[in-house]
């Protein structure tokens, strides 16, 4: 009984956590806009240049025109969600490490990964959300997009999101926990930041990809925050190949929280503060 008090307890705990990280974004109503406004004219933009590509290259990467576009808004609605440009809670935890703030987290009753876990899904919620929803309907409103008629089509993308922020988490969280090692995490963030927006499909359809490229970017994990929803949308993966596909965001995940977990117990045997 005491075990599952405690259990509870702790789901409480970083059920609330994970609430506070979805109010806090709610605040900036105003940045939240200006997020939308941005994600949709350059989805416009997009979506354009990805017509004049597939007039010319009909059927390239497997995608007919509308699918093309469709992967555009998509990329556009989860940008945020997977903060594959940044905005998530990295920079945050960075600067706590670089001040020693971080020695405050540490003596907090709950595990410093879950805790920042929880944040970042009340965030990524959010995002979703927010920032997720408008650009779509507008992508839906100006183009003939390839919405699923299959409700469970879309429950099966909801589910391959959320494996998705998993993995997103699983990297920035490792690129944080770098800091307690390095002066500054801005460099070691940028490039993983740049490898995020290309390996995950940002720029291109990882499809796209010609030969060995094409199967190394299909099969690093940033590839699971954009690809692998949008072809779950799109209906490239059903039956078995949606559970392999679900398999494979779910190994990235366990491989990189576990990583983090053992990179956690590493760091925090040997605090470092630095400037503080």
């Amino acid at each position: 009984m005491k075990g599952m008090r405690v259990r509870a307890g702790r789901f409480r705990l970083y059920a609330a956590v994970a609430e506070g990280g979805f109010r806090r974004y709610a605040t900036y109503r105003i940045a939240t806009a200006a997020g939308v406004f941005t994600n949709t004219a350059f989805g416009l933009i997009l979506a354009y240049t990805y017509i004049a590509l597939w007039d010319e290259r009909p059927g390239l990467g497997g995608y007919d025109q509308a699918q093309a576009v469709t992967f555009v808004w998509l990329g556009q609605g989860l940008l945020t969600v997977m903060a594959l440009m940044g905005g998530g809670f990295e920079g945050e935890l960075i600067e706590r490490i670089r001040t020693g703030d971080i020695a405050v987290d540490l003596y907090r009753p709950a595990d410093l990964q879950a805790w920042w876990l929880a944040s970042d899904l009340g965030r990524a919620l959010f995002q979703l959300l927010g920032r997720g929803i408008v650009p779509m309907a507008v992508g839906a409103l100006v183009f003939d997009l390839a919405l699923p008629a299959d409700p469970l089509r879309w429950l099966a993308f909801l589910l391959a999101v959320a494996l998705g922020a998993l993995v997103s988490f699983g990297l920035r969280f490792l690129v944080a926990l770098c800091a307690f090692w390095l002066l500054d995490g801005a460099g070691i963030t940028q490039v993983v930041m740049l490898a995020g927006t290309f390996f995950s499909g940002m720029l291109l359809p990882l499809n796209v990809f010609p030969g060995a490229l094409g199967d190394l970017a299909r099969a690093l994990p940033w590839s699971a925050l954009l690809q692998v929803p949008a072809d779950v949308f799109l209906g490239t993966h059903t039956g078995l190949g949606l559970l392999r596909t679900y398999a494979f965001q779910l190994g990235w995940a366990a491989a990189l929280l576990t990583a983090g977990r053992l990179l956690q117990a590493a760091a925090t045997r040997r605090v470092v503060v630095q400037g503080g």
